[in-house]
């Protein structure tokens, strides 16, 4: 029997960095099922149409709705997947912020190969 294809929920609300991550992660791992939201609200609404997500990598700045409240809205439907917050703007607060909220851990841009397949890794059943 086939193993199931993972699925990565990418939030960010910059196309670019969306699909550029995208293909960092397809380059790790081909048999990766990536779906994209451009922001909190729809990240929370696809969260609640699929059950098969196994990773949401969230930006944590966003219009509409930032990450930190996005992760606390999906944390109460699935408490126990994982959101890794990603973000340019690494102060000790996000830190702070991120995990208070429910983030399972917390990565900076630009996101390099390495720290990728690390959490890629930790997370999901190669």
């Amino acid at each position: 029997m086939d193993k199931k294809k993972p699925v990565i929920l990418i939030v960010d609300d910059n196309e670019n960095n969306s699909l550029l991550l995208e293909i960092q992660i397809l380059e790790l791992n081909s048999n990766i099922e990536i779906i994209h939201a451009i922001d909190g609200d729809y990240a929370v609404d696809i969260c609640k149409s699929r059950s098969d997500i196994d990773l949401v990598l969230m930006d944590i700045n966003m219009p509409n709705m930032n990450g930190y409240d996005a992760t606390k809205l999906i944390k109460d439907i699935y408490p126990d997947l994982p959101i890794v917050y990603q973000t340019a703007y690494a102060f000790k607060d996000s830190f702070l912020e991120a995990a208070s909220s429910g983030g399972s851990n917390f990565i900076t841009k630009p996101i390099d190969s390495d720290t990728l397949d690390l959490v890629l890794s930790r997370y999901l059943d190669k």
